[in-house]
């Protein structure tokens, strides 16, 4: 019940620091450089409904400084010799492998409770989160400050993901959702800059989204690697030392070509802590945003490129078990890679 208080207090606060956008654009307080960024967020707002196909509703109109650089604060655990998250099960989201917090003092202490168990443990800053159109009736999802200075290319990849999830969201099955809504945000991203994008925006965005390919690459063969070490755990019953010392061997390798990796990116150290701090949690949760995207990616093109036509297809998946839409998208992508 407690966690429930927090969740249900915090959003009303979120709710209340909120106000609409022509309001921050009226106030003659408001410096020209934020009236800037929501008058772009409103027009890649615009632009996600008539070139998207995304939900024309209330979310994204208003605008909140909440005084802090994270709206939650995200809390995810998994066990030693597993990539496997923990979940926790909710009455209107389902069950997920991440419990959020609004205060981050809260999700640390809940982060030593669950490490004390002997999970791995990861904490993280979010900078948005969605309502899944549920607070539409109340003046919708806000810009946030925690993300309306980001770069051109990844404010409208933030807006195009959340409102993704008003298009779909399926219970307990995080992967699905989240990787669904990474590709809406890449391949609407990518469309935005290509037709609304200065320049610089296209320019700026191409460097930092070479990077994260590059880094996402390298974790996803580290999570090959580590998923081989703990079946082998698994399938050969290894000792407990035995296996610590290969999964060591297998980090120090990721730290080692993430070190090879930074001295190519002109002094960029983005990563630096999240790479500090990498376990079989972080890793875990990163995966639910990546392991499906290439496949959602394979599905867009087969049909044609047409948004209708993708998010219908998207759905069908939906309504069948989690086992079945995810070989089915696998099976997508392998005729797409093979074709």
């Amino acid at each position: 019940m407690g966690y429930y208080l927090q969740s249900v207090g915090g959003h009303l606060q979120l709710m209340q620091a909120a106000r609409p956008v022509p309001q921050w654009l009226a106030d003659e307080e408001v410096s020209p450089v934020l009236k800037e960024r929501l008058a772009l967020a409103q027009r890649m707002r615009q632009f996600a409904v008539s070139r998207l196909g995304l939900p024309d509703n209330a979310s994204y109109k208003g605008y909140a400084d909440l005084q802090r650089r994270s709206v939650v604060w995200n809390v995810v655990a998994a066990p030693e010799l597993s990539l496997t998250l923990k979940t926790w099960c909710f009455a209107v989201t389902g069950c997920v492998g991440y419990r959020g917090y609004f205060s981050e003092s809260e999700a640390r202490a809940q982060a030593a409770h669950l490490k004390a168990q002997g999970l791995e443990v990861s904490v993280y800053g979010v900078p948005a989160y969605s309502t899944l159109g549920w607070m539409n009736w109340a003046g919708g999802d806000p810009l946030l400050n925690t993300f309306i200075h980001y770069p051109e290319g990844e404010l409208a990849r933030m807006i195009f993901h959340e409102l993704a999830h008003q298009i779909l969201y399926v219970k307990d099955d995080t992967l699905f959702n989240e990787s669904f809504a990474t590709a809406v945000e890449r391949l609407g991203g990518e469309r935005w800059l290509a037709e609304q994008g200065s320049q610089a925006a296209r320019r700026d965005y191409a460097e930092l989204d070479a990077r994260r390919r590059q880094f996402r690459s390298l974790c996803l063969a580290t999570r090959q690697r580590l998923a081989h070490i703990y079946k082998q755990n698994e399938l050969q019953a290894l000792d407990t030392p035995t296996t610590l010392a290969m999964k060591n061997e297998a980090m120090q390798v990721f730290r080692d070509d993430y070190a090879k990796l930074r001295a190519s990116w002109n002094g960029y150290a983005g990563y630096d802590i999240w790479v500090a701090g990498a376990n079989n949690a972080a890793l875990g949760a990163q995966a639910a945003y990546d392991e499906l995207v290439p496949a959602f990616e394979a599905l867009f093109v087969r049909e044609g490129r047409d948004w209708p036509r993708f998010y219908d297809v998207v759905r069908q998946l939906a309504n069948q078990p989690a086992v079945q839409r995810t070989e089915a998208l696998q099976k997508i992508r392998m005729e797409r890679t093979s074709g």
